[in-house]
């Protein structure tokens, strides 16, 4: 174990959530050690600007709670203390065991506080330990810094000061065991990476390509919540490119990955990828759903063209295929319904938009997925689908005013009138 280091940084008090602040000196004030730690930490340090602020402390959740009356206990796997100021939150944890001294000390009745799975998957880590303890259960260096706010000083029991320098994301303790207890863990990695343009050391890349199978025993809503950090936070592109190069996309995507083998799906997913990481740049509304429109736009055309060599009718095969390709992916990361039902509006809509005669077009712009639909039409031809310049017409369209629009639409075909047959006599 590394030795307790203190080191002075310039962290200006200003800088730091005055409620956060708030949190630490009650604790202390009371006499329990408290300390900023985390990203938090990691962010002051870079001089970025943190999201939130993280306190870990020696004082146990139901004391925490005692304390606050404005807090409650959260948490199964890992029993956390949320402190509301408002619309601010800051999260107090109590300082866990290290792995080895928690199996070692803990009763039998309380086997239940840290419990695992065959695979070595963490299901509950609820044994307190001392402060010097608690570093050794967190994920990478870099996030294991914390800040004594009342000596202005850093406490680094793991070279994460120097990591940070070096720019460098490193596991702490032996990397393939750290992600088995946590599968999630690697995708943090490539988040941080992405984040802070940093490069992730060997040893913790190394286990990458063998352990993507244990995502599957992380729950799906949690994959969701991972998933909206990874690619809703503007470096979507950055992270689809680790997810690939680390082969984990296929564990959370598989249908997605089967598709890239044999259709233009790779293009599609980065233009929807590269328009989400824009929009984010300028402060555009972005939602999950264009991405997952993106993700499964090819295997839903392959669900839909199966069902109708079956018989199944145009519009219900269109349906119960949209219905199919998110059911099997709720298996592996939860789509919530308010998501779901945009997904479906946007493949849909595809098909309405190459219907470009009579009053429906005019409805159709009205529609309130309309904007959405006609971005991911334009992605397509980006991607290399040959939709006869219909993404041009509809921008056209769009600009156009409602003389222009009248000319713009195609002449109904006249209907083909049939030979008289001759009456017989």
């Amino acid at each position: 174990m590394n030795i307790d280091k203190r080191t002075e940084v310039s962290i200006a008090s200003e800088q730091i959530s005055i409620n956060a602040l708030k949190v630490i000196r009650r604790l202390i004030e009371h006499g329990y050690e408290a300390y900023l730690v985390g990203g938090g930490v990691r962010d002051l340090i870079l001089g970025r600007t943190p999201k939130d602020f993280d306190v870990t402390t020696n004082a146990h959740p139901e004391e925490v709670h005692e304390l606050f009356r404005n807090s409650r206990m959260v948490g199964k796997r890992f029993k956390i203390v949320h402190v509301r100021f408002g619309r601010d939150i800051i999260e107090v944890a109590t300082f866990r065991a290290a792995r080895d001294e928690a199996e070692e000390n803990i009763d039998i009745e309380d086997k239940e506080q840290l419990n695992q799975t065959e695979s070595g998957m963490l299901l509950a880590d609820n044994v307190y330990g001392a402060f010097e303890e608690d570093v050794f259960r967190r994920d990478f260096t870099i996030n294991a810094l914390y800040y004594d706010p009342e000596e202005d000083k850093v406490v680094d029991f793991v070279g994460g000061g120097e990591d940070l320098k070096k720019q460098i994301i490193r596991l702490i303790g032996e990397p393939e065991s750290r992600y088995r207890e946590d599968p999630v863990r690697m995708l943090r990695a490539i988040r941080f990476k992405a984040m802070l343009g940093f490069e992730i050391d060997e040893a913790s890349t190394e286990p990458m390509h063998e352990l993507g199978y244990l995502l599957q025993d992380i729950s799906p809503a949690r994959l969701f919540e991972e998933l909206l950090k990874l690619f809703m936070s503007g470096y979507a592109a950055k992270v689809f490119d680790d997810l690939l190069r680390y082969e984990l996309f296929g564990w959370l995507f598989p249908d997605s990955r089967r598709s890239m083998d044999n259709s233009p799906a790779e293009k599609l997913i980065r233009a929807a990828l590269d328009n989400t990481d824009k929009r984010i740049a300028v402060d555009l509304p972005v939602t999950p759903a264009f991405i997952y429109a993106s993700l499964f736009w090819y295997p839903f055309i392959e669900e839909k063209k199966r069902l109708e060599k079956e018989g199944v009718s145009y519009v219900e095969a269109s349906n119960e295929a949209a219905a199919n390709i998110i059911a099997k992916q709720q298996l592996f990361t939860s789509i919530p319904r308010r998501f779901s039902g945009q997904i479906r509006d946007i493949w849909h809509l595809q098909f309405r938009l190459s219907n470009r005669h009579g009053k429906k077009v005019n409805a159709l712009v009205r529609h309130k997925r309309f904007r959405a639909a006609y971005d991911f039409l334009l992605l397509r031809e980006l991607a290399g689908e040959k939709l006869n310049n219909l993404g041009e017409w509809w921008t056209n369209y769009q600009d156009a005013n409602e003389t222009e629009r009248q000319k713009m639409k195609p002449k109904p075909r006249r209907a083909r009138r049939r030979p008289r047959r001759e009456k017989q006599i």
